[in-house]
């Protein structure tokens, strides 16, 4: 995703006719932000990538939201202010000049400026190029996105030939607004993380959050505070990168915490190995939309207490696949992590019910669905098929 090249294929049995005698693949642009951030838009964008990558019906190109310069030129991302600008020009010029290739654009979408500056002109040069937009929605701010940015949101969102969110929550949000939103899932690979029972259950917790306000990380120590008053011997790892960092790491102390670690931000390939030296996963996030942490957890085996924020109770079943309290209660959050610490049963019933969960998310799940989408978008580009094209992923 970050700097390969990859050759599209031709298909012999496609869905979207060319010259009206030979039919070829779909062409889609995915547009999301770069495998060099950290944060699940990218990470679910490589994983699409990953099974279309075997697909001969479809022609996948890619256009990350931060455009990895040339080496000279690296230093401006590395400034703050000159990064944010220097990263849209040439985001933009690369959909300029890019994506009249295309049939079907794809366009991941946070909320708010992210929106503005990476998805909102996406959608003006669909328009203007006549091609079929998917917009995939991905925040659990999607509410408050569409109630308060009047001008830019609602207006042009609905511009959106076809609009996918990851969750039945998000559906029902947008449907709110008179949207008609589509769900296909994330997309969790099953091979990559290693599923165990944990029995007997050790206090060893775990928190993998963003270090923001939405995320409510504080709520997470305050409860380890109280879980730590009866089990002096727990530990818990903190792992994530943020502004609030330094603030997190001052109320540990005032809080007193023992065997405590902020271990900041932790690369994906390295987090199955940190669940699985994990035995309680605890987030106490106030707004959600699909946490690809919690799903992570369900496919390996580790028991997630959790808060009931946005879109977590349509993934996740109390005392069924996790345990769900109310935001922002760090006693809640305590008690159920302690029921964890006393009943074993319960713990191994969680990582049965959560693992036979996953299922609905690996990629077998979901490939049909994503096939449709395209297909779907493909058969209403009624234009002349140009010649196979070379696909750049930078």
């Amino acid at each position: 995703m970050t700097g390969l090249a990859i050759e599209s294929r031709t298909n012999p049995a496609a869905t979207t006719q060319g010259d009206g005698n030979r039919s070829r693949p779909v062409r889609v642009c995915i547009l999301a932000p770069s495998i060099d951030v950290l944060g699940g838009q990218s990470r679910q964008a490589e994983r699409l990538m990953n099974g279309l990558a075997a697909e001969t019906s479809v022609e996948i190109g890619f256009i990350p939201h931060a455009p990895r310069l040339p080496r000279p030129l690296r230093f401006l991302q590395r400034i703050k202010y000159v990064r944010t600008v220097v990263n849209t020009v040439v985001y933009w010029i690369m959909a300029v000049t890019r994506l009249w290739r295309y049939d079907v654009i794809h366009a991941y979408s946070a909320s708010y400026y992210s929106y503005l500056l990476s998805v909102l002109p996406i959608i003006l040069l669909a328009k203007l190029y006549r091609k079929r937009l998917l917009l995939n929605y991905h925040s659990g701010e999607a509410e408050d996105h569409l109630a308060n940015w009047k001008l830019t949101a609602l207006p042009f969102i609905r511009l959106a030939d076809l609009i996918v969110v990851p969750s039945g929550y998000l559906v029902d949000v947008f449907a709110k607004f008179g949207l008609k939103a589509r769900a296909i899932h994330n997309v969790v690979e099953l091979d990559v993380f290693r599923y165990r029972e944990r029995k007997p259950i050790r206090p060893v917790f775990l928190t993998s959050r963003l270090h923001e306000p939405l995320y409510n990380v504080p709520c997470v120590l305050r409860g380890f505070a109280v879980v730590q008053r009866h089990y002096p011997e727990a530990s818990l790892v903190v792992a994530g990168d943020g502004w609030m960092r330094p603030q997190l790491e001052q109320l540990a102390v005032e809080l007193g915490l023992k065997n405590t670690r902020f271990v900041g931000r932790v690369p994906w390939g390295d987090m199955p190995d940190l669940y699985d030296a994990s035995d309680v996963y605890l987030t106490a996030t106030n707004i959600d939309n699909m946490p690809g942490s919690v799903i992570e957890c369900l496919s390996c085996g580790l028991p997630v207490v959790t808060t009931d924020a946005g879109g977590v109770p349509y993934i996740v079943t109390h005392d069924e696949t996790a345990l769900i309290v109310p935001r922002d209660d760090h006693e809640a959050l305590a008690e159920q992590a302690m029921r964890l610490l006393r009943d074993a049963d319960l713990a191994v019933h969680l990582a049965r019910n959560g693992r036979t969960a996953c299922v609905n998310y690996a990629w077998p799940a979901v490939r049909s669905e994503w096939l449709e989408a395209y297909h779907e978008l493909g058969r209403q580009v009624m234009s002349s098929a140009p010649s196979p094209i070379r696909s750049e992923i930078q």
